[in-house]
């Protein structure tokens, strides 16, 4: 019996004024798969997640995951429904600790009142050591677990970006985003990254879409690719056949599929 689709977008459209950034895009992820948003520099990629997470307002269309409409619900909704993402520009409280960066990821989710954590309760106490533990596990799988009360900025880039991806994973996320993760990236942190997002898939057992200028990543990575140009989709499937795409080749892989 064929997986229903966990994440379903159909004839998806984002206009900003007289453009259309994302023209009738229809695709869907099958549970626990690793998909890529391929596609050239103003492609649309990053406007669909924006549309995903609702960063940015959908024309027409609709978004689904599982059994939620998330077409332009408010960011804090979508995350609450299971829908986690990083960005392409690193986001961290660089003055802060590594661990404080998970903790405070996690304050929606926290069900003390303002009261109990003026008095410092004992619900207070026994929810923040909970918060603690959850971002020291988090830290852990993403191969940070001695890095907590380093300075979020005094970290090398590569493991700055993986404290993103630890920081998205506080929300507990059924769907992970993540938004060119291995930019800016050397050859050795990249595989490092392929192989944490691997883990994180298999450990946690969610759903991962990414976009990627990294085609060796991709192709090495993904199962299912999603090719976005000038804002219209124009190709799906597994990376082989993607490969094999000729207007896919031509276009964003140099002409021979490499």
């Amino acid at each position: 019996m064929a997986t229903t689709a966990e994440l379903m977008v159909s004839n998806l459209s984002v206009q900003f004024g007289g453009l259309k950034a994302v023209d009738q895009v229809c695709f869907s992820l099958k549970p626990k798969t690793l998909g890529g948003l391929i596609g050239p520099n103003g492609a649309g990629k990053t406007t669909v997640f924006n549309a995903l997470t609702g960063m940015c307002p959908v024309t027409s269309g609709q978004i689904r995951f599982k059994d939620k409409q998330l077409t332009n619900e408010p960011p804090h909704v979508i995350a609450r429904y299971g829908v986690a993402r990083t960005f392409q520009n690193i986001r961290l409280f660089r003055n802060l600790s590594v661990l404080d960066n998970l903790r405070i990821a996690y304050h929606q989710n926290r069900k003390y009142s303002l009261l109990c954590g003026i008095f410092h309760s004992p619900r207070y106490k026994r929810e923040e050591a909970q918060i603690t533990a959850k971002a020291e596990e988090m830290l852990d799988l993403v191969g940070l677990a001695d890095k907590g009360e380093h300075l979020a900025g005094s970290l090398p880039y590569g493991e700055q970006r993986r404290v993103e991806i630890a920081r998205a994973l506080m929300l507990s996320p059924r769907l992970l985003l993540l938004d060119e993760p291995a930019a800016g990236m050397n050859p050795q942190e990249t595989q490092t990254l392929l192989e944490l997002i691997r883990r994180v898939r298999d450990e946690l057992e969610i759903t991962v879409l990414l976009i990627e200028h990294d085609m060796k990543l991709v192709m090495n990575l993904c199962e299912e690719l999603f090719v976005l140009d000038y804002g219209h989709l124009i190709a799906t499937g597994d990376p082989k056949s993607i490969q094999r795409n000729q207007r896919v080749v031509e276009a964003y892989l140099g002409g021979n599929g490499a």
